[in-house]
C-alpha cells in the first residue's frame, strides 16, 4: 500500500536582517548565523521576544494567578485542607502527561500533607477503564475518607463524576489542559489554560504545568516555605511536557528548558534532588537528560509503556518518586521490560491495520475505521497515529469488548489520531449522539460506543471529513526542510550551533537537513531485543551516509526499515542531526527519494550490456569484464559499471550463485584460528589473503581484527597491505560488543552477497 508521498518544502532565500543575527548573537554567545537563519525562517517569535526564547534566564515566567480567579480558590481551598488535617487525594491519569502531574501534586502537596496518612493518589486502569473520573474510583477514596480530591490532567467535563463525588462528601479541584465543559461543573474551582487568549504565555500548558502551577500558587501563600523549593519538581514537568506533545512556547518552553537542567542532574553522582527511578531509567535508555529527545524516545515511552501493557500506571508515580534505590532498580527495569513488549505489540498491530486497509477503496474512504475484538487497547492511539500520517486520514482503531454475562449491548472503545486541520474532538462532539464517550485533543482523542453504531459512526465522519477538507479530502503532508548540508558538514560542530532551539517540540520541531546527490553503504538491519535477549519484532536500520564531498561516511538509523528499502544509488536524503553518549553524532534518516537524470544536476551511472554466466560460462566466452567476486554494497557494483563504460565492454557475472558455508560465528571461530598460529610462528600475512579465505570484505576484516585486539593481540599493519600479529600472554575474553560488530556486518555482507547471486539481471541496469 502507497503511504501519503511527503511535499518538500525548501528553506527560503530571504536571509535573516542583521539585526535579528546580532539579537541572537547577543541571547547566546557564540550563536551561528545558521542558527539565526533558521530561527528567522520559523519566525518562532518577535524580535524583542528572541532572547527570552533562548536563553531561560531572562525570561519573565508568568504568576500562577494569571490562570484566573479559580487559582485562588484553589489555594485557599487547599490551606483550608492543611489546617484542617483533612484527607486528599489526587486523581490523576495514565499516559505521561497524567503521571507525571500526579507525582508533581504527591510530592509537592505531600511536604505539607503527610503522604499516606493524610495524601494519596489514585490512576485508572488503561486496559480496563476510561480517561477522567470513575464511580468506582470516587467510591474508593471515599471509603479512604478523602473530603477533597485535585484532579491532574483530567476532569473538564466531568460534570456528573464532581456531583457524585460530592454526594460523598468530597470537594473538588479540577486542574486540566483538555476541553472546556459548556457550564458550571460543580468543582470548587477549575484551573484550565485553556479559558486564556491563544497567544497567552500559559495558554499551551500541559496537565503536569498547570499542576506545577497550581504548587507555585499555594507555595507562595504559605507561612512558611516548604523544605524543598518548587524547581525540585522541575525535572518532572519537563518529562510531562515534552512527552506529550503540546506546543513549547512561552511558559511551556521556559518550564521545558528549566526541567531539562534539573534531569540532567539525575545522571550525576550526587544530584541536588535525586530521583533513583530516574536515574535507572535513563541508564538503561542509555541516555544523559540533557536532550528532548531523551524524554520523546526515552523516558516518555516507558512511562506510557507500563499502563499499554499492564494497564495500571500507579506504580509509575512510585517509580518517579521513591527514595529507595532497590525499589526504583526494579521498578525501571519492570517499565523497561514493558516498553520492549510495546514495541512488538505495535509493530504487529501496524501490519495487521495496513493488511486490512488493502480490503478498503482509499479513493473514497476520508476517514479510517476499524475495530477488531483481539486488539490490544493500550497501543491502538500509536498505531492510529502512525497510519494517519502514512495515509493522511484522521484514523479510529476499537477493540470490541467481549460480550457480557448479563446481556447488555457490547461497547467498542478505541483511540482516534488526526490530521492537520480536522478537529476531532468537534468530529466526536456532532456525533455525540453514538458516542457513550469521548475525550481529548483536536489531534488525538479516545472514544466508547456502541458496537452497532460503528458503521453508522464511520459513514457520518467520512461525510464531515469530506465536506470539512473539501476536494479529493487528503491532506498534502508538507516536510519543511531546514537547511541543505553536506555529509561532511554532519557533525559536532553543527550540532552545537543548532542545538540553541531546543528543546524542540510541536511548533519547532527538529531542524530537518537535506543532503543531496548521496547515497548509501554498509547498511544493515536488525531486530531489537530486550533486556532478557527476546526478540520484540522491531526494526532498525543502520548505514553510513556518503555523497561525494564525503573523507568517511556518516552513521545513520531509519528506524522501523528494512535495508533493502533504501535507494540502490543516488538520493536525495532528509535527516535529523542527534547525539547520545552510547551512538555519539549520527543521523536519523526522516525521508529519501531517489535521483534521476536530471533532478539535482547530476550524472546517471554509466550503463553496460549485462551477461549472466551465473550458472555456467560459455566454451568460448566473448571479450568482457568479468565479476568474479558477488559485489557486498552497491557502491562496488557502480564501480564495475563505471569500468565497463570507460572499456566498452560488457559485464559478466561468473561468481557463484551458492550461499556461504559457513556461519558468521564459525567465520570468527577461524579468524581465531588463523590469529593465534600467525602469533606463534610470526609469519605475515597478506589482507588479500584473509579476506579471500574467510570471504570477508576490506570492511568486515577491518572489524574482525578490531575485535581481536580486544581479546590481547596486537596487529601490526606493514605496508598497507600485509600484517603481523603477536598474542598477548594473558589472553582475554573479547568485548563482547566489537564481536557482535563483526558477526552483524558478515551476517549483512553474506545477505548481499545472497542477492547479487540471485538477483535477476534487470534489477542491476540501474
Amino acid at each position: 500500500m502507497d503511504v501519503l508521498a511527503l511535499h518538500w518544502h525548501l528553506p527560503t532565500e530571504d536571509l535573516c536582517p542583521d539585526r535579528w543575527a546580532q539579537a541572537v548573537a547577543e541571547a547566546l554567545p557564540g550563536a551561528s548565523r545558521r542558527l539565526a537563519q533558521v530561527l528567522w525562517q520559523r519566525q518562532v517569535c518577535s524580535l524583542d521576544k528572541l532572547a527570552g526564547w533562548l536563553n531561560p534566564g531572562v525570561y519573565q515566567p508568568t504568576p500562577a494567578s494569571t490562570l484566573g480567579p479559580d487559582m485562588a480558590i484553589a489555594v485557599a481551598r487547599l490551606q483550608q485542607a492543611i489546617a484542617c488535617q483533612e484527607k486528599v487525594a489526587i486523581w490523576g491519569d495514565f499516559d505521561a502527561d497524567g503521571v507525571t502531574a500526579t507525582a508533581v501534586l504527591w510530592d509537592g502537596l505531600g511536604q505539607v500533607i503527610p503522604k499516606g496518612d493524610r495524601l494519596t493518589y489514585f490512576i485508572p486502569n488503561r486496559l480496563s477503564e476510561s480517561h477522567g473520573l470513575s464511580r468506582r474510583g470516587l467510591e474508593q477514596l471515599a471509603d479512604w475518607g478523602a473530603s477533597l480530591l485535585v484532579t491532574c490532567d483530567t476532569g473538564s467535563t466531568s460534570g456528573a463524576e464532581i456531583a457524585y463525588a460530592q454526594s460523598l462528601g468530597m470537594a473538588v479541584i479540577v486542574t486540566d489542559h483538555h476541553t472546556l465543559p459548556e457550564g458550571d461543573i460543580g468543582a470548587v474551582a477549575l484551573i484550565n489554560p485553556r479559558r486564556l487568549p491563544p497567544e497567552h504565555p500559559l495558554a499551551s500548558l500541559s496537565g503536569v504545568a498547570v499542576a506545577y502551577k497550581l504548587l507555585e500558587g499555594l507555595y507562595e501563600a504559605l507561612d512558611a516555605p516548604p523544605l524543598l523549593p518548587l524547581d525540585h519538581v522541575l525535572d518532572l514537568v519537563a518529562i510531562g511536557l515534552i512527552a506529550d506533545l503540546v506546543e513549547l512556547r512561552g511558559d511551556c518552553r521556559y518550564l521545558a528548558q528549566r526541567g531539562l537542567a534539573r534531569l540532567q542532574t539525575q545522571t550525576q553522582p550526587q544530584p541536588p534532588y535525586p530521583r533513583p527511578g530516574l536515574a535507572e531509567l535513563l541508564a538503561l535508555c542509555k541516555r544523559t537528560g540533557d536532550r528532548p529527545t531523551d524524554i520523546s524516545f526515552g523516558l516518555g515511552p516507558r512511562i506510557n509503556a507500563v499502563s499499554r501493557i499492564h494497564g495500571d500506571a500507579s506504580f509509575c508515580v512510585e517509580l518517579l518518586t521513591s527514595q529507595n534505590r532497590d525499589c526504583a532498580k526494579t521498578l525501571a527495569y519492570e517499565a523497561e521490560l514493558a516498553n520492549t513488549r510495546r514495541k512488538a505489540l505495535q509493530r504487529d498491530l501496524y501490519e495487521q491495520v495496513m493488511a486490512r486497509l488493502t480490503q478498503i477503496d482509499l479513493a473514497t474512504t476520508r476517514c479510517l475505521v476499524l475495530a477488531d475484538e483481539q486488539w490490544p487497547t493500550g497501543i491502538l492511539g500509536l498505531v492510529a497515529g502512525q497510519v494517519a500520517q502514512a495515509l493522511g486520514r484522521p484514523t479510529i482503531l476499537l477493540r470490541i469488548d467481549p460480550p457480557s454475562e448479563d446481556g447488555s449491548p457490547r461497547l467498542a472503545r478505541g483511540s482516534a489520531r488526526s490530521v492537520k486541520g480536522l478537529d476531532l474532538y468537534q468530529l466526536f462532539q456532532a456525533q455525540a449522539e453514538l458516542l457513550s464517550g469521548f475525550g481529548g485533543h483536536p489531534l488525538a482523542a479516545g472514544l466508547t460506543l456502541p458496537v452497532e453504531h460503528i458503521e453508522v459512526l464511520a459513514a457520518a465522519l467520512n461525510r464531515m471529513v469530506r465536506e470539512q477538507l473539501g476536494g479529493d479530502g487528503v491532506p498534502q503532508a508538507t516536510l519543511e526542510i531546514d537547511l541543505v548540508v553536506t555529509v561532511a558538514e554532519l557533525g559536532q560542530s553543527l550540532f552545537r550551533e543548532l542545538k540553541g532551539l531546543e528543546p524542540c517540540g510541536m511548533g519547532n520541531p527538529v531542524p530537518k537537513l537535506l543532503v543531496r546527490g548521496a547515497w548509501f553503504q554498509n547498511a544493515f538491519h536488525k531486530r531489537l531485543r530486550d533486556r532478557q535477549n527476546q526478540a520484540v519484532g522491531f526494526i532498525k536500520t543502520e548505514f553510513e551516509l556518503w555523497d561525494d564531498g564525503a573523507l568517511a561516511g556518516f552513521p545513520g538509523e531509519w528506524w522501523g526499515h528494512y535495508r533493502d528499502e533504501l535507494p540502490a544509488g543516488r538520493c536525495d536524503a532528509v535527516v535529523e542531526l542527534d547525539f547520545n553518549s552510547y551512538s555519539g553524532y549520527h543521523v536519523k534518516l526522516v525521508d529519501v527519494r531517489p535521483v534521476r537524470s536530471g533532478t539535482t544536476g547530476l550524472v546517471p551511472l554509466p550503463t553496460a550490456p549485462i551477461l549472466d554466466w551465473r550458472q555456467a560460462v560459455p566454451a568460448e566466452p566473448e571479450a568482457v569484464l568479468r565479476v568474479e567476486q558477488a559485489p557486498v554494497q552497491w557502491s562496488e557494483w557502480q564501480a564495475w559499471q563505471r569500468q565497463a563504460a570507460q572499456t566498452g565492454l560488457p559485464l559478466a557475472l561468473t561468481f557463484s550463485a551458492e550461499h556461504d558455508d559457513l556461519s558468521p560465528v564459525e567465520i570468527w571461530q577461524e579468524l581465531v584460528g588463523i590469529a593465534k598460529y600467525l602469533a606463534r610462528t610470526g609469519l605475515v600475512v597478506a589482507r588479500s589473503h584473509l579476506i579471500d579465505r574467510l570471504r570477508l570484505s576490506a570492511t568486515s576484516l577491518s572489524l574482525g581484527l578490531q575485535a581481536l585486539e580486544t581479546a590481547g593481540f596486537e596487529v601490526t599493519d606493514l605496508d598497507g597491505e600485509t600484517i603481523t600479529l603477536q598474542a598477548d600472554p594473558d589472553p582475554v575474553a573479547p568485548q563482547a560488543k566489537a564481536v557482535q560488530r563483526f558477526l552483524d556486518v558478515l551476517q549483512e555482507e553474506q545477505f548481499r552477497r545472497r542477492y547479487f547471486a540471485q538477483v535477476p539481471v534487470t534489477a542491476l541496469s540501474w
